[in-house]
């Protein structure tokens, strides 16, 4: 199975980690030979197959994105959910942080959820198979590189893969605008998974179910809410803060 990913720096870091994942590079012809220079030394250093082409196929290929004149052809992973979760988690060592998203349906907070991840040394990102979104080019191109970074895992049955967790030793910890306690007073020390409702309609009632606690950001100002992507940012970095060594 193959995917494309798009833009200089998602597929810079794409042949930097991950240049066995890169089948080809597409380039630009006929302009830009200098701003690619770098791409063209990191694909041909890795193995990596170069070809040219012009705008319309990078824009077709890209199904219209900013891809800067590089696109990349990848493999897909094509591992099963459970033993990529399985991988993930032994690879985390004693205390994994995971980011569990139900139902996030816009591309560009996916990716950018990914991207805070990716930052704040997320174990695997699990999302719902169905009715949410999936591993696209926009998503990769959002992520600035954490896509492929990150195990991002769909699996057919969210609350059963919760209950797993649970019955692992997981804290999970969900968000909710509505309850009384604040994300500040939580321990998310453990192995923890963040749990983050879609825009709008928030965590289902199952996912809300298999929560051991739920917490919500402190607001100050006038806004009720904050975008999933941000919420999910202020949330692991809060758990980066309460796992940081305390200085003596």
């Amino acid at each position: 199975m193959s995917n494309v990913a798009y833009g200089m720096h998602t597929v810079r870091v794409l042949l930097t980690r991950s240049p066995a994942r890169v089948r080809r590079v597409l380039i630009v012809s006929g302009r830009d030979a200098a701003r690619h220079a770098e791409i063209r030394e990191l694909a041909l250093r890795a193995g990596v197959q170069l070809s040219g082409a012009d705008e319309a196929t990078l824009d077709r290929m890209a199904a219209g994105g900013r891809h800067q004149g590089v696109v990349a052809e990848v493999v897909a992973r094509a591992t099963d959910p459970e033993t990529q979760l399985e991988e993930a988690l032994e690879a985390a060592g004693d205390a994994p942080l995971l980011l569990v998203l139900d139902g996030v349906q816009d591309p560009h907070n996916l990716g950018a959820c990914l991207r805070s991840a990716d930052a704040a040394g997320v174990a695997a990102v699990i999302v719902p198979r169905d009715r949410a979104a999936g591993m696209t080019p926009v998503v990769r191109k959002v992520a600035a590189g954490a896509a492929e970074t990150v195990p991002f895992i769909a699996v057919v049955n969210l609350a059963r893969t919760l209950r797993e967790l649970k019955d692992r030793g997981f804290w999970l910890v969900g968000t909710d605008d509505e309850t009384g306690k604040s994300l500040y007073d939580a321990d998310l020390k453990g192995p923890t998974a963040i749990v983050m409702g879609s825009e709008g309609e928030g965590m289902r009632r199952l996912t809300r179910e298999c929560c051991d606690l739920l917490v919500s950001i402190p607001m100050a100002g006038a806004v009720e809410s904050l975008n999933v992507s941000v919420a999910a940012g202020v949330v692991l970095f809060e758990a980066v803060r309460q796992r940081r060594p305390r200085r003596p």
